[in-house]
């Protein structure tokens, strides 16, 4: 399928429809986004007590978190393109209520093969945090596309980070168990308030099959090489942040620290304030300055590694490193999403499935390698691995300056 022929394909956007995005909706979209988002990422302070619990080895219990990446990257291939063929408010919104049935599964799962399935199919679900990226992104004007993106995508960073100290607070007050619980209620009301509240969409005929729509993302791979350099980019950035928080817990409980599971999910606070000073990349990247913004966030993290490397120097050292690393994080992520939204509009969620896809793989390999070399290595060894993460990506980085189109890059 041609780049032409999938475009003609597409119902275009007409911009003298486009429905106004409000101030209110902005916020209702990175709302909504974190709390999806947090779902998947609530496990990460709770594996020692959810692997005690159900009986997964502590050497295992990376494999929670794998099985929910597992599932949204599925998701990203199977649900999110679907937003380009119908009503992306119905699919969004149908996507909270299901979730809110998944977390409910969780809750209650009584042992560790339903638990795995279940945050299996909640990250499925948990895919709708990209529909309200791609959807806000389609509603803003494309001056404004970076911006807008990196406020929803900064409610999604938010939720990734915040979601440790929530998850630890009430695991230490009332067990692990009641952050699912709880999860579900809030789920399935801010699913009814995105009812009331997202703009109306006019469903088009669609001019391409649902095969034809997911054989697609192949195509649009291989015709897009922005799309494929930062999508490879994403797939390391989180693989990276993902080795520092999976093994995390492991250290922190155990001596000389000793910490409960709400101090450490505190340490979630320290990414937040990181993740909101990156949240204007995306306005840079408008202005004409992504690879400059890429390239200062990469080596960011690749510096973050050393800090964090003297955990058992002072808790400080890893409070600065955590901070120095999500900042790094989110404003590649925004920067990333800002370049590819550029290159194809009609296609704005398949570009999302496409791209995140990787981060889900990283995502997923990060956890499950970081826990056995935590097991095997220590300490040391994450921070290793993290490094060695970092500066391989920001290698792969300087690699591509030349092949990435200016298109992508230019001031608009």
């Amino acid at each position: 399928m041609s780049a032409s022929s999938d475009a003609a394909a597409m119902p275009s956007a007409n911009p003298d429809v486009r429905p106004v995005l409000s101030s209110a909706t902005l916020l209702l979209f990175a709302m909504a986004g974190g709390l999806a988002v947090a779902n998947v990422y609530f496990a990460h302070p709770l594996l020692d007590v959810m692997a005690d619990d159900l009986g997964l080895s502590r050497a295992t219990a990376g494999l929670i978190v794998a099985a929910s990446q597992v599932g949204y990257a599925l998701g990203l291939v199977f649900l999110v393109p679907l937003g380009d063929l119908f009503d992306r408010r119905k699919l969004i919104v149908g996507h909270f209520l299901l979730s809110a049935i998944a977390l409910l599964s969780i809750g209650f799962a009584a042992n560790s093969a339903l638990l795995l399935v279940s945050m299996g199919v909640m990250g499925l679900l948990a895919v709708v945090t990209q529909a309200l990226v791609a959807y806000a992104a389609s509603l803003a004007e494309p001056a404004r596309r970076g911006h807008v993106v990196g406020i929803v995508t900064s409610g999604i960073v938010l939720g990734i980070l915040l979601a440790r100290a929530v998850a630890g607070a009430l695991t230490d007050v009332s067990g692990w168990r009641s952050v699912y619980l709880s999860s579900a209620v809030l789920t399935l009301l801010i699913g009814l308030a995105l009812w009331r509240s997202l703009p109306r969409q006019t469903r088009q005929p669609a001019g391409l099959s649902y095969p034809a729509l997911i054989l697609s993302l192949a195509t649009l791979f291989g015709e897009e090489p922005v799309l494929r350099i930062r999508a490879i980019i994403a797939m390391l950035i989180f693989a990276n942040i993902t080795t520092l928080l999976a093994p995390l817990v492991m250290p922190l409980s155990a001596p000389p620290f000793e910490l409960s599971h709400a101090q450490i999910g505190l340490f979630g606070l320290a990414g937040a304030a990181g993740a909101l000073a990156a949240s204007r990349a995306g306005g840079i990247a408008d202005r004409g300055y992504a690879q400059h913004m890429t390239g200062i966030a990469l080596l960011m993290m690749l510096l973050a590694w050393g800090p964090i490397a003297l955990l058992g120097t002072s808790l400080w050292w890893l409070i600065a490193g955590v901070l120095v690393i999500d900042f790094g994080l989110q404003a590649v992520h925004v920067t990333n999403q800002a370049m590819i939204y550029r290159v194809r509009p009609e296609a704005q969620n398949r570009l999302t499935a496409a791209y995140m896809v990787f981060y889900s793989i990283g995502s997923a390999g990060g956890s499950a390698v970081s826990t056995w070399v935590y097991a095997h290595a220590g300490w040391n060894g994450v921070c290793l691995l993290g490094a060695g993460i970092s500066l391989f990506t920001l290698g792969f980085w300087a690699a591509t300056l030349r092949t990435t189109p200016q298109a992508a890059t230019r001031a608009l």
